[in-house]
């Protein structure tokens, strides 16, 4: 381990105590959620400008992506017929003078006052005979000190002129922040960095914010995403160890050969035998794992996959049951109380026979509901059930945490949709064990490549119930480069074979900000682009949730009859939108989104029985460097249990825990 600057220190020091930071500078730094100097130097370029590549206006091509560096002659604003405000602007260079038009930014009139030098990257298009740009990335450059000017390669900031910050302040923000900080202590162990061929993290965070040509951006790019990897796969490594240094396992009496049919005596078998259709080999498959985990010596931390309809609930009551006949109880937890009353009616339904007042280890399993709404003498005499065994199963909220319910001997927990549970809450219902640690399994619908379930689910056993219900057609998924490469052009050639073809696709605006008005106008840019775009010559429409309600339900109505074609949209479309004719969507910036909404939003196409596809464009390369993240994580932890060779690291994991648990992963 070096010595030098640690991130830790850094997350404890103000930006204000910068010198180019004022405190009003401050304050908009905050409104985009940086307040520590390592929010600031965790900030990085969204894209760069190679000066030496620079286009000038005179040698501007139509249809192609550009950045020219020019100087504003003239801004004006009005409102066309519609009443959409609209902003024309000439800029131009020693070669020539280029228009740009700016629809329903009326800001940009202030921003750009004739003198004014700025950037301006986009798409040129050519408009009544003249090139233009349309709702083009805009950089100003006044302001920026001579130093920064002649930089060959300049670095873009995600900045907002929203809250009166651009680009180049952030820039020499982040460069007084580097400079005072020196060198920076790299907690990774040199022969780690050289097995995964990473660099120094002095120079990855000097090279990212100013790179001295463009080749080193990606190995920056490289280190700096390891180590935020590394750091969480740390605390998810150090999670499963500090869970099984602890487990208490309960013993269960349930053997592989009930689920095959070689035993048929027990309630497990019993309840397989009395279903009114087979299992599926996956079902087969995953509750033979599931009761291999809970006949064995460690409690059992297992994560259940399955696409809706693939049978997790009949799997999941199977492993609760082999609880009961064990003589425990078993819990199902769901995230809201219309979900718990459908699944108990589900789980009654398919115990059927089963299903009396019998307790633990009984020939019949009492089922009981516990949710806010149970109240009263109803309530009290669940929580009794609970308490002394007769209720032998219960399905429930949030409320299965609160203190009031203790069981007689909790065996097996079944938590549906994990990404609603924190782990904290997960270890509040697992220790309501009173004679040892009861099984976990974890269902989730979301589908998570083993790459991408060791990021969110690090320290739980992957299960994947890998068959759909018959007649039912899988939407075809594919990561695209989301990028000026030109890697997202399958993604648009599919959408017009479709629209073609009389179908419809969706296009899914990325996440730009936490204000639904802030999206809205993410999402109108990205409308006109496309439309002038890859999507010229189609139907399009926009849907956004600041439009009223009924506005939003006339796109929804032409979109349905055919009269538009695609659909541009943010998240409002995530649930109760069902358009059997879509057979794309395109979901820009997908990195941007949680796996769980991915998963809502893919649900929009393939409704109709057509083959279907969703694009998803965004990086995806960082799954690689994911399983080197896990690896190094794993024999960090193996060589030193609670880091404490590497205090360093121990205390940048830290960032990511609450106190608490910070405190119970690093007690020696």
């Amino acid at each position: 381990m070096s010595s030098g600057r640690t991130l830790s220190d850094l997350s404890l020091r103000e930006v204000s105590l910068l010198a180019s930071v004022s405190e009003r500078k401050a304050g908009r730094l905050a409104e985009l959620g940086v307040e520590s100097v390592l929010d600031l130097i965790t900030t990085y370029p969204r894209r760069y400008i190679d000066r030496t590549r620079q286009a000038d206006v005179s040698g501007l091509q139509v249809g192609e992506e550009a950045a020219v560096l020019a100087e504003v002659q003239s801004a004006r604003a009005r409102r066309s017929r519609q009443g959409r405000a609209i902003v024309d602007v000439t800029v131009r260079d020693d070669t020539g003078r280029l228009k740009i038009v700016f629809f329903n930014q009326p800001w940009r009139a202030k921003q750009l006052e004739a003198g004014t030098e700025a950037i301006f990257f986009g798409k040129v298009t050519e408009y009544q005979g003249s090139r233009q740009m349309t709702n083009p990335v805009v950089d100003v450059v006044a302001g920026v000190t001579p130093g920064r000017r002649t930089l060959r390669i300049l670095p873009v900031y995600p900045a907002s002129a929203k809250v009166g910050l651009t680009s180049w302040e952030i820039g020499e923000f982040v460069s007084e922040a580097l400079e005072r900080a020196g060198e920076f202590a790299d907690p990774l162990p040199v022969e780690w960095r050289d097995s995964v061929d990473l660099w120094d993290r002095t120079d990855a965070f000097r090279a990212i914010h100013g790179p001295e040509s463009l080749n080193v951006v990606e190995p920056a790019r490289r280190r700096l995403v390891f180590d935020e990897l590394l750091r969480l796969q740390l605390a998810l490594v150090l999670r499963r160890r500090a869970f099984e240094d602890n487990a208490r396992a309960l013993h269960h009496a349930v053997s592989p050969r009930e689920v095959t049919g070689g035993v048929n005596d027990t309630l497990v078998a019993r309840f397989l035998a009395g279903l009114p259709y087979e299992l599926t080999k996956a079902q087969r498959r995953a509750l033979a794992v599931i009761v291999a985990d809970m006949a064995g010596p460690f409690p059992m931390h297992r994560l259940l996959q399955g696409d809706v309809g693939s049978g997790k609930t009949v799997v999941a009551l199977a492993a609760l049951l082999a609880a009961v006949q064990s003589g425990h109880q078993g819990a199902l937890m769901v995230p809201t109380e219309v979900l718990a009353e459908q699944h108990f009616s589900a789980v009654r339904a398919l115990l059927g026979a089963l299903e009396g007042p019998g307790g633990m280890a009984g020939g019949e399993v009492r089922v009981e509901l516990l949710t806010s709404r149970v109240k009263g003498k109803a309530r009290a005499a669940v929580l009794g059930g609970l308490a002394s065994g007769e209720v032998s199963m219960v399905v429930g909220t949030h409320a299965l945490l609160t203190e009031e319910v203790a069981f007689a001997s909790l065996g097996a927990v079944v938590i549906d949709e994990q990404h609603r549970f924190g782990v904290e809450q997960r270890a509040t219902l697992r220790a309501k064990g009173t004679d040892g640690d009861p099984d976990l399994l974890v269902m989730t619908a979301t589908p998570i490549p083993r790459t991408a379930a060791m990021v969110i689910f690090g320290d739980l056993d992957l299960t994947t119930l890998d068959e759909l219900p018959p007649g039912r057609l899988p939407v075809t998924t594919a990561w695209l480069a989301g990028d000026a490469s030109g890697g997202d052009a399958p993604a648009w050639a599919r959408v017009r074979e479709e629209v073609a073809a009389g179908h419809r696709a969706f296009v899914v605006c990325p996440l730009v900000s936490d204000s639904p008005r802030v999206e809205a106008k993410s999402a109108t840019e990205e409308y006109e682009r496309l439309a002038a775009g890859e999507l010229a010559g189609l139907r399009v429409g926009l849907m956004h949730g600041q439009m009223a309600a009924a506005a939003r339900e006339e796109v929804m109505d032409r979109f349905r009859s055919g009269e538009l074609q695609v659909l541009v949209a943010t998240t409002v479309i995530e649930v109760g939108v069902d358009v059997p004719e879509a057979t794309v969507m395109v979901v820009e910036s997908a990195d941007r989104f949680g796996i769980a909404q991915l998963h809502q939003l893919r649900g929009r196409v393939g409704r109709g029985g057509t083959a279907s596809w969703c694009y998803l464009l965004g990086d995806a390369g960082d799954m690689a460097l994911l399983a080197e993240a896990r690896r190094v994580a794993e024999a960090l932890v193996e060589e030193d249990p609670h880091l404490g060779a590497h205090a360093d690291l121990a205390d940048e994991v830290r960032l990511l825990l609450s106190e608490d648990e910070g405190e119970y992963l690093f007690k020696s």
